[in-house]
């Protein structure tokens, strides 16, 4: 079974079983037709994947990859606040007419400051410290900065993420303060799996532990009929990821650096629907 399916699973059940509805609290979130989207949650999950054993991609339902990979080399690598600079469209329903979703998520990584080894962003920081200092207890970057808050279209969810070397291996705490457990977790975490491999390729490092740290993980009254069809199924072993070992570049990563090997998992019938 998939770590990541077992860990879907358990959570999910935690939430459905012991979580607390919202239903008698006014909700900023709408379903389509204007109706409130009210949620049942469990408040702090903590979550561990040790990418030396697997790669954490669900199987109880079919999960993109490459548009993953896409979103976070959007934030990470393209340090975009455009939703032009992205294949897909899941950031449409927060975008203004230029495609703008304001001063979030790829803008704040971009934002350079001064260090004694020069002008640098905050992923360029992390890189540098790396492959230069990686005894450092200071490597990590921060998507929530307050002074723009009221400049993004939507606050950050996963806004945090720090990285810790030990010995020749690269470990991670994934920070979010909010996760829709259907459409989001599968996502988040198998895009941050594959940027802590890249960030630690390109550094001479392996790629070791990513833990998830979710404040809010909640499920959407919507979709609690599909997220109980997800997870009484019977979960496929997990694949194995190919990281192109010709890239040394962070910058030259692309989601053709990245395929699964022995991908095998269930399909997912209609749409979700999606809570803005």
């Amino acid at each position: 079974m998939s770590r990541a399916d077992q860990l879907f699973i358990e959570n999910c059940k935690e939430i459905l079983s012991r979580g607390t509805w919202d239903t008698h609290l006014a909700v900023r979130p709408r379903w389509e037709d204007g109706t409130p989207a009210h949620t049942v949650k469990t408040f702090g999950i903590v979550n561990r994947y040790d990418l030396r054993e697997e790669f954490p991609i669900q199987t109880i339902r079919r999960m993109y990859l490459k548009s993953a990979v896409d979103e976070v080399l959007w934030i990470w690598q393209k340090k975009s606040n455009n939703v032009h600079d992205l294949s897909s469209g899941i950031w449409d329903a927060w975008a203004d007419e230029t495609g703008s979703i304001g001063k979030a998520y790829g803008y704040q990584l971009g934002v350079k400051h001064h260090y004694p080894e020069g002008d640098m962003d905050q992923v360029d920081r992390v890189i540098y410290d790396l492959k230069h200092n990686p005894a450092s207890r200071r490597i990590m970057t921060n998507l929530y900065n307050h002074h723009d808050l009221s400049e993004m279209a939507l606050y950050p969810c996963a806004y945090s993420m720090t990285f810790n070397v030990t010995g020749k291996t690269l470990n991670a705490v994934l920070n979010q303060r909010s996760q829709d457990m259907l459409t989001a977790n599968g996502w988040n975490v198998m895009q941050y799996a594959a940027l802590l491999h890249m960030l630690a390729q390109v550094s001479g490092l392996e790629a070791g532990e990513l833990v998830h740290v979710i404040a809010d993980a909640h499920i959407y009254d919507r979709h609690v009929p599909i997220v109980e069809e997800i997870i009484a199924r019977q979960p496929y072993e997990a694949p194995k990821l190919w990281l192109d070992p010709a890239v040394t570049d962070f910058y030259n990563f692309t989601p053709a650096s990245v395929k699964l090997e022995g991908y095998r998992c269930h399909e997912l019938d209609g749409k979700i629907p999606v809570a803005v």
